[in-house]
């Protein structure tokens, strides 16, 4: 693939007319890549082979990304202040960490000792024996930089065992390097085990989809499979000792942050470096470094000469040891020069082995002449940098591999979905986070997600202290106080506390207590983190601000779900639940936190509905199950959005979840139970304008909306279905039947949406066989019947399909002339 890119390039370029020095460049490296010696690796730099190789990012970003982890600009400075180098390991203490023949032998070979490294070949434009003289010199030197390791003190919180380093468990630290954040970046163990964790639906999807129609989907990104930073040769560079210490604290002798700190205990150091090492031969293992040792101080002053010589003082400074070289600024440097760094430098110039995409990205980008076109974009610059998209999505960029995502679970392996178990996703973040709050995060302070096993690391200061102000900017947030937000705040700390009663413990505890079993950010000090202008706009409608969320609106269309609170007015609610939050110390906890284990877990339905959120069998994870006062009740799949099953008789015993949460899942307490057989109860799905069931592509992704409850406490429950907003109304009625209202509009009251190649058609039964007993009612072969109506002429047909087992289905196609649409189906069984 390389050989053909540049093949394609240099026919090109010659047919252009560029300088005949760029085209013989090119010639050259097509010579070496057919030679029998094998090409250096290039420099695997994460956010540019993720994104810019693929064109997922600005150009000029790319560009950037590389000239500053590839650090051109260590010494190609640049005016442009979004420039500054990462700059390379603190060299302080190496002759410690590192043996002589590691010191050396990296120096001759960096890629060939550690593949993907962004250090060049310093040694390149000199013979064989040369090269032996100038990097064993250069070793003698370094050798002399010796530096005891810290000594780690035992506290209260943090056990230090005497030579902590020498007892890892090898278990434990393959347990804690797939589950604390290593995988994330680094490559997990094909063999390791996650226990819990499935597949999600996204996944499935992409299993299934061939790359054209990824790309048709957008859904490449999604999809790809991302790369891994690699180790190298871990058992020839490090001891346990050394490696320990570097685990336990990398930002010391990398100060880049590029490998942050993962707040990890000196044991945990020592099970993960024990783990990384289980493979290592004695031999290797013998490069414990002595303090003191022999110095040939003609050696050691010729070494300290080539190392500013050679450059190595611009990326790895050292007291007492100044660069002497001073190059040309980048916005003067010629990239269309016969030799240079970037192709057939001369000797001194380092030789990078770039890919071809990657000289092309930094060679036929202009550099900008000021900090505007990167300002307005250094927040994702910074990101980049870090691999902070490793782990978190932001404006549909980047986030958990899904080749990755098994790694990363929940404590106790509970359930809770995607957004419980994986990092946050960070679009909005900057309008979300109160800047006090987001440093202290970013500083390692902030950890409110005890139920991840993954942790938020620790990044240095100097990288990320702009980070919380560019975001802030970019988000365009919105500073206004609590009172310019809210209003007048006396006396709804008590409202608030019923509105948190009602739905919000359900899923997050408070002050450390909550229902039993569960799991989610504590609510306590959320005025502390969050700005009261983003929390007021997610609580009006939270799908809005955070994509594929779990928490429902309980303000469908601006209406209150809880009338008798404050008059219904929503504002006034949300205000109430903010001023609880931020005064609760002061009031009792919910009631149901304080009471509901004194109380029989039964729910039995009197004078209106139950509505509760909870896990079941058969509805899965999304679940909400809701009983009638007339013993007739049902279970809906939020996630997709479908009836699942109606039952008679006793509702459900709640003790599952408000106490297990997960396990087990809950069932009906009732008799005849209706399972809706596939497609059944599913609502509208997309087919091809001629009808036929055998052309019908798979359902159309729902987006659920939430649900709104009326006067008599009755859900209507909401979603989107290509392109259309659905409502949809269940009840039971006077003889025990279960009623189903829809209506279908465009979401934009007033318009009609038209749909190219779209129909929708209701699935109103299946079974091995359905009778028609007269033109709008069917029942199949277990009694369960169904009768469509509506505003519209509505003409159900039964049909076989291989599609919908076991045989048969009845499906009535809606036609979509009107800009609303009403119809219901009434089942009987």
């Amino acid at each position: 693939m390389k050989r053909k890119l540049l093949v394609t390039r240099i026919q090109a370029e010659a047919n252009s007319g560029r300088g005949f020095g760029y085209v013989a460049r090119s010639l050259v490296l097509l010579m070496c890549l057919v030679s029998s010696e094998a090409a250096q690796a290039e420099p695997f730099v994460p956010g540019f082979d993720r994104f810019g190789l693929h064109q997922e990012i600005d150009q000029h970003l790319s560009r950037a990304l590389l000239l500053t982890e590839l650090n051109c600009t260590a010494c190609h400075r640049s005016e442009n202040k979004n420039l500054a180098p990462k700059s390379g390991s603190d060299l302080r203490g190496v002759g410690t960490r590192l043996t002589k023949n590691r010191i050396r032998t990296y120096m001759l070979n960096p890629t060939g000792i550690k593949p993907g490294t962004t250090m060049p070949q310093v040694l390149h434009g000199y013979g064989s024996e040369e090269r032996q003289v100038i990097a064993t010199a250069i070793t003698e030197f370094l050798a002399t930089q010796k530096q005891k390791f810290p000594e780690l003190k035992a506290t209260g919180l943090i056990p230090v065992k005497h030579e902590f380093w020498s007892k890892g468990n090898v278990e434990n630290g393959g347990r804690l390097y797939h589950s604390v954040g290593c995988v994330a970046c680094h490559a997990p163990d094909e063999e390791f085990a996650t226990e819990g964790t499935q597949p999600s639906s996204l996944d499935k999807l992409l299993e299934q989809l061939d790359p054209e129609e990824l790309a048709e989907l957008g859904l490449s990104g999604k999809a790809r499979i991302i790369k891994s930073v690699p180790h190298g040769d871990l058992n020839s560079k490090y001891s346990l000792l050394s490696l320990s210490h570097f685990l336990f604290d990398p930002l010391r002798t990398r100060p880049a942050g590029r490998m942050p700190n993962l707040k990890l205990q000196p044991t945990e150091a020592a099970d993960i470096a024990a783990y990384l090492l289980r493979d290592q031969q004695p031999q290797q293992a013998e490069n414990a470094v002595p303090l003191s040792e022999p110095v040939d101080t003609d050696l050691v002053a010729q070494g300290k000469k080539f190392f500013v010589e050679f450059g190595c003082v611009n990326c790895h400074q050292l007291p007492g040891v100044e660069p002497k070289q001073i190059a040309k600024k980048l916005e003067e440097l010629n990239f269309d020069v016969e030799r240079s760094c970037l192709g057939s430098p001369v000797a001194k110039q380092p030789l990078y082995s770039l890919s071809l995409e990657q000289e092309d990205a930094i060679q036929n980008i202009a550099v900008p002449s000021n900090d505007g076109e990167l300002t307005k974009n250094a927040h994702q610059l910074t990101m980049l940098q870090l691999n902070c998209f490793a782990c978190h999505e932001r404006n549909d960029l980047g986030g958990v591999g899904r080749n990755r995502q098994q790694y990363f679970e929940t404590v106790g392996h509970v359930d809770i979905g995607d957004e419980g178990r994986l990092p946050p996703q960070l679009t909005y973040v900057g309008k979300k986070l109160t800047p006090g709050w987001f440093s202290k995060v970013l500083d390692g302070k902030g950890d409110i997600r005890p139920h991840m096993t993954i942790r938020m690391p620790v990044f240095p200061k100097t990288q990320v202290n702009e980070l919380p102000k560019q975001l802030a900017l970019v988000d365009k947030v919105n500073s206004a106080s609590e009172a310019d937000v809210f209003g007048e705040l006396a006396k709804l700390a008590n409202p608030g506390r019923k509105l948190l009663n009602t739905g919000c413990i359900q899923c997050h505890p408070l002050r450390g207590e909550s229902l039993a079993s569960v799991v989610g950010t504590d609510l306590d000090g959320v005025h502390e983190r969050v700005r009261p202008a983003w929390f007021k706009e997610f609580l009006h409608n939270p799908i809005a601000l955070k994509q594929r969320t779990r928490m429902p609106t309980f303000f469908p269309n601006g209406v209150s779900s809880n009338l008798d609170l404050l008059d219904g007015n929503v504002e006034s609610q949300i205000a109430a639940i903010w001023t609880y939050l931020k005064e609760n110390q002061k009031y009792p906890l919910p009631e149901k936190i304080t009471e509901a284990r004194s109380k029989n877990f039964e729910l039995v339905p009197t004078d209106k509905p139950i509505v509760l959120r909870t896990f079941m069998k058969e509805a899965g994870l999304h679940a909400i199950a809701v009983g009638f006062p007339e013993k007739v009740n049902f279970a809906f799949d939020s996630e997709n959005c479908r009836l699942v099953e109606a039952w008679k008789g006793r509702f459900l015993d709640a003790h599952g979840t408000w106490y297990n949460r997960f396990t087990p899942l809950e069932e009906p307490l009732g008799t005849d139970r209706v399972p809706m057989t596939i497609g059944v109860g599913v609502g509208m799905f997309v087919g091809g304008l001629d009808g036929e069931m055998d052309n019908f592509k798979l359902p159309s992704k729902r987006h659920f909306q939430g649900y709104k409850l009326d006067k008599s406490g009755t859900p209507t429950f909401r979603y989107h279905l290509a392109g259309y907003l659905v409502e949809e109304r269940i009840s039971p009625n006077e003889n025990g039947e279960l009623r189903r209202h829809f209506v279908i509009k465009s979401p934009v009251e007033g318009t009609r949406i038209t749909t190219p190649n779209i129909s929708l058609h209701f699935l109103l039964l299946t079974g091995k066989e359905i009778t028609k007993i007269d033109k709008n009612t069917f029942v199949n072969e277990d009694g369960l019947s169904a009768r469509i109506m509506g505003n519209i002429p509505l003409q159900p047909v039964v049909m076989k399909t291989p599609k919908v087992p076991p045989g048969k289905m009845c499906s009535a196609r809606i036609p979509l002339q009107l800009d609303r649409i009403e119809f219901e189906v009434i089942y009987k069984w």
